[in-house]
């Protein structure tokens, strides 16, 4: 009894250690790199779709708590505020000095 229970310890440790070494072997060939890159891009893309996905999220629902206008519109509407812009003197003096 004995010697078949090493027997057997001994047959499911070699296979045990011919799988790793097979699995390990095709990961360092080329076609097992391209997969691993292929999936860390997968993997990457998708983290990165969940994270802009949760940015959205939250960020509307600051806005819903804060009160304040919904993303996609432009905060100002109905010409509360003006633009800017220089007296016509000073657009002379800046081309008469060019």
């Amino acid at each position: 009894m004995r010697r078949g229970l090493w027997f057997v310890a001994g047959a499911g440790a070699g296979v045990y250690a011919m799988v790793r070494g097979r699995r390990a072997a095709e990961a360092l060939t080329v076609d097992g790199l391209k997969d691993r890159l292929g999936a860390l891009e997968l993997g990457a893309r998708m983290f990165r779709d969940e994270v802009a996905q949760g940015r959205v999220e939250k960020e509307s629902e600051l806005r819903e708590r804060l009160g304040l206008v919904p993303h996609g519109r432009p905060e100002l509407e109905g010409g509360r505020h003006k633009a800017v812009t220089a007296p016509p003197a000073a657009l002379t003096e800046e081309e008469g000095t060019t």
